[in-house]
C-alpha cells in the first residue's frame, strides 16, 4: 500500500514538473539568419548601445532583436519568456531595455536577463558571427 502511494506521488511530481517546464521555455526552432551590416534593417547596429529588430517572424519564434553591447553584438529571440506560447514579441523602450507589452515584463539586452516581474527567465540568446559586413545569427 505504501509503495503504491509513493509511486503515485512520484509520478504526479514528475508529470507536473515536466508540464511546468514546457510552458516556460521558448521553443527550439532552427535559426539561420544572414544579413548585411550596411543598409537595410541592421544599419547602425555596429555602434555601441544601438538596437535593431529583425521583424521577420519566420526567423526564431517571434523575430530577432539585436543589441550592440560595447562593441559585441548580441542576438535574442523577440519572444517573451512570460507565457511564450503566446509568442509576444518584446519591443525596445529605451537604453538597453525591452518590454513585453502584454505582461509588462522588462528584459535587459546586455545579457537577456529579466529586469522586471513577471519575467523570471532570460530571453533566448543566439550565436552571432561577423565576417566583414555580413552578420550570421544561428542557434
Amino acid at each position: 500500500m505504501i509503495l503504491k502511494k509513493l509511486t503515485v506521488i512520484i509520478f504526479g511530481l514528475v508529470f507536473f514538473s515536466a508540464c511546468g517546464n514546457k510552458e516556460s521555455l521558448i521553443p527550439d526552432v532552427p535559426v539561420n539568419y544572414n544579413g548585411s551590416l550596411i543598409g537595410g534593417e541592421l544599419e547602425g547596429i555596429t555602434s555601441p548601445g544601438n538596437v535593431r529588430i529583425v521583424s521577420n517572424t519566420a526567423v526564431g519564434v517571434a523575430g530577432l532583436i539585436l543589441y550592440n553591447n560595447a562593441g559585441s553584438i548580441r542576438a535574442y529571440d523577440r519572444c517573451s519568456t512570460v507565457n511564450p506560447v503566446q509568442k509576444n514579441a518584446v519591443v525596445p523602450i529605451g537604453g538597453n531595455l525591452v518590454e513585453d507589452k502584454v505582461s509588462g515584463a522588462l528584459f535587459n539586452l546586455q545579457d537577456g536577463s529579466p529586469a522586471k516581474a513577471p519575467a523570471t527567465i532570460p530571453l533566448k540568446r543566439y550565436r552571432v558571427s561577423i565576417n566583414g559586413n555580413l552578420i550570421s545569427i544561428t542557434n
